[in-house]
């Protein structure tokens, strides 16, 4: 009879990664210095953004779980039976596929790697309930620390690499945002322009990174009355003149996301949507200018809230003014220590990656009716910051069709 087993490794094709292995040995040892900070023996990741971050491999779970085990010693990626060696491929250090044959093989793969009784890290905002009964049932941990804070402020602050990366982005977005300007014209509907600029962001990431794996990069375009809320998925409602549009390109490059978002009108804009527009560019303008070493989230977000209030239009804001980049996406990851809200006391530093993105909603049936958004990405640098998005805001460029 044949034997079964409840793990094993398939290691086959070189190994290719985002960054080189450098990157991953410096992400790992200041990861390894907070874990020995916190007495943490063996760390257990379980979110795509940190197994992404510390090993370069991006799953793609459908129902199963997915892991990253660190130690002293040890990096080790455990995946699904179903992904064959795709994950040992993208990642670095080892990997481990457990099986379906039974039960919570995965859980006996980990267990592998760390064994029992250690002080155990793991990801209280990510960790089911039921999956965090099965770590204490199979692992025995003398003791469990929620290691997600101190991930997260390692990943906030972005090496040279990471920069590098994250600027290549955002100029695939920009050749996102052209392609759709191209397109926009009345009669045309939302799904065809957001085509165009889909179609060419991925010809652009697959032309300046032939290595990678492409996935996930999309658009949401939206016009009329979709503008009012910034994740409106995209329909095929039909363009017509005077409409107001958002532009929102979004590349994915092996797990970093970039992003430009911009107001544009088709053909011609009235007084009303105007007056709206040039108040929101205003506050994206000043917004840009608060974004300094030294500044907090907390500050900058009072300053812009007193700006709209003197207008009288703080009551049209729907959202925060701007958010960190890196690993993330709209369905994994999230740095919330680095969101410019009233909540958020961190503060600005170098090597920090922020986004200025004021956005104003006005009713349907009110002058000026939609929501009105700019978004540019800025690198915090010693001397102030650089803003890395080139594709023009503002009603000069984008009266368009």
């Amino acid at each position: 009879m044949t034997t079964r087993p409840q793990f094993y490794r398939f290691h086959q094709g070189a190994q290719v990664l985002p960054f080189a292995p450098a990157e991953y040995e410096a992400r790992l040892a200041a990861l390894r210095q907070t874990m020995n900070s916190l007495g943490v023996e063996a760390a257990v990741f379980t979110s795509m953004h940190n197994i992404a971050y510390y090993s370069g491999f991006l799953y793609c779970a459908f129902g199963r779980p997915y892991g990253l085990v660190v130690t002293d010693t040890d990096c080790v990626t455990i995946s699904a039976g179903i992904d064959a060696a795709q994950p040992w491929r993208r990642c670095y250090g080892d990997n481990i596929t457990y099986t379906d044959w039974e039960r919570d093989n995965y859980w006996r793969a980990i267990l592998s790697v760390t064994g029992t009784g250690r002080h155990v890290g793991f990801e209280a905002d990510h960790l089911s309930m039921l999956q965090h009964g099965k770590l204490t049932s199979f692992m025995a941990p003398s003791a469990v620390t929620d290691i997600a804070p101190a991930t997260m402020l390692q990943r906030m602050h972005k090496s040279q690499a990471e920069l590098e990366l994250i600027r290549a982005g955002a100029a695939v977005a920009d050749v996102g945002g052209f392609a759709i300007r191209d397109a926009v014209k009345p009669g045309t509907r939302e799904i065809d322009v957001a085509m165009a600029g889909r179609d060419a962001m991925e010809m652009e990431i697959a032309k300046q990174f032939p290595d990678a794996e492409y996935r996930d990069t999309w658009v949401w375009f939206q016009s009329g009355i979709n503008t009012d809320g910034a994740h409106n998925p995209v329909t095929s409602r039909v363009l017509q003149r005077g409409d107001i549009l958002s532009l929102n390109t979004f590349p994915m490059i092996s797990g970093y996301y970039t992003a430009l978002e911009r107001t544009l009108f088709v053909g011609e804009v009235d007084d009303a949507s105007r007056a709206i527009w040039d108040a929101n560019v205003a506050a994206h303008e000043y917004g840009m200018s608060l974004l300094v070493p030294g500044a907090s989230c907390a500050e900058v977000t009072h300053k812009i809230n007193a700006f709209f209030e003197e207008r009288d239009l703080l009551q049209y804001r729907t959202f925060g003014y701007g958010h960190s980049f890196g690993v993330l996406s709209h369905y994994y990851g999230r740095e919330p220590g680095l969101e410019l809200r009233e909540d958020i006391d961190t503060v600005l530093e170098p090597g920090m990656v922020i986004s200025m993105e004021p956005m104003l909603t006005i009713p349907e049936g009110a002058p000026g009716a939609g929501g009105y958004r700019e978004h540019d990405i800025l690198f915090i640098t010693d001397q102030g910051n650089e803003d890395i998005t080139q594709y023009p805001y503002g009603p000069d460029f984008n009266v368009v069709g």
